[in-house]
């Protein structure tokens, strides 16, 4: 799955996936997302794509 990571504010960011659809989660949403995915790198990397 891949998707694009934009930090909105200190404690949320929007994740806009590449089929259109898009969430704004806080940092804790954020890190739960990405522990779902198996991506370890968290919210350090913010604004890069990922892709999984």
């Amino acid at each position: 799955m891949n998707f694009q990571l934009n930090r909105i504010n200190p404690n949320q960011t929007q994740v806009i996936f590449h089929d259109g659809r898009f969430e704004t989660l806080t940092n804790d949403e954020l890190e739960e997302l990405m522990a779902q995915m198996g991506i370890s790198e968290g919210t350090n990397e913010l604004d890069s794509n990922i892709t999984n």
